[in-house]
């Protein structure tokens, strides 16, 4: 590279430095406004949350997008979100990053992590800092995937662990993806993964009970997950009950209908879960947006103790003396 070749490739290299550095002075004075800007994530925070330890590395180096991109090693402090150079970051360094990005030999691919859909940046965390500022969409990487039944995208925030943390342990204690493949259980507050997991432990007693015998674990979350909380959530799915509440899922509105369903019973006759949730949704249907309002607050209060498990254990148990007692067709 001549020299005057070498004093451009410098000069723009400076130009887009010096433009990250008041990207990121900008964006910290609108964070002002907007709240916090959010940033990198750690990744061993990240794994330590997830107890996701099990890693396969590839041999091959891939392309992978930018943006998906969330999170650092141990730089997690020194970019911003979209990998903007912090004070912490020397210019000269990240200069010359830049000058190898655009010189006939290029840079080399660089080494990340992958938990889900969401990368973290083991080694080049300079190289992704210039490519984004390059305007590149894509880069070459080595990936070492670490495995974790709890997948984060590159929506996630670190606000969020908790609650993914909490996803974690529930799919870890009740091993619900071997028993029932494809089971899709995802709540979006802070101890309902817990109050979840009470649940089959009261499933448990009633079957124990109903069965004169010692319950297996994995023997009560599976006919948790087929008796209690499946019809519910089949009928959840089958109204129209979530469109009016974006942002919730199926599990929310289980738990909700489980706390609730003296209320939804007016002083009459308590109705089974299907049952309030048909009625819950007409009830909807034909409201003005107070009630709708209501059942938002409802979501977030206080658990009310129900005893949905034993009522469903006593329900299949009517069933199946039902089905006994039929006589054969001739």
């Amino acid at each position: 590279m001549s020299n005057s070749t070498s004093q451009l490739a410098q000069h723009d290299a400076s130009k887009r430095y010096q433009s990250a550095r008041r990207k990121v002075f900008f964006d910290s004075l609108f964070s002002l406004v907007r709240g916090r800007a959010p940033e990198l994530l750690s990744f061993d925070s990240v794994q330590t949350a997830l107890q996701a330890w099990q890693q396969v590395e590839k041999r091959q180096s891939e392309v992978i997008p930018l943006d998906k991109i969330v999170g650092s090693v141990g730089r997690y402090r020194d970019f911003t979100r979209e990998f903007l150079p912090k004070e912490s970051i020397s210019e000269a360094r990240w200069q010359a990053v830049d000058a190898a990005l655009h010189s006939q030999t290029g840079l080399p691919p660089i080494e990340v992590y992958q938990i889900g859909d969401a990368y973290f940046v083991r080694d080049g965390n300079h190289r992704v800092s210039v490519a984004r500022a390059n305007g590149l969409r894509d880069i070459e990487a080595y990936v070492t995937v670490v495995e974790t039944p709890v997948s984060i995208d590159a929506s996630t925030r670190a606000q969020d662990l908790m609650l993914k943390a909490s996803q974690a342990d529930f799919l870890r204690r009740t091993h619900l993806e071997e028993l029932r493949p494809g089971a899709d259980i995802e709540v979006t507050e802070i101890g309902s993964y817990h109050e979840l997991l009470q649940h089959i432990e009261v499933h448990r007693h009633y079957l124990g009970i109903e069965q004169q015998r010692e319950i297996p674990w994995q023997d009560a979350v599976a006919s948790w997950y087929d008796q209690v909380y499946l019809p519910v959530a089949a009928a959840i799915w089958a109204s129209t009950i979530l469109d009016r509440f974006p942002g919730r899922t199926a599990a929310d509105l289980y738990l909700w209908v489980c706390r609730h369903r003296e209320e939804l019973a007016g002083g009459g006759e308590l109705p089974s879960p299907v049952a309030a949730v048909t009625d819950l949704t007409d009830e909807l249907d034909g409201s003005s947006g107070r009630m709708v309002q209501s059942v938002k607050r409802a979501l977030s209060s206080k658990p009310k103790p129900v005893d949905l498990a034993a009522e469903a254990v006593e329900l299949t148990r009517q069933e199946s003396a039902a089905l006994s007692s039929e006589e054969p067709p001739s």
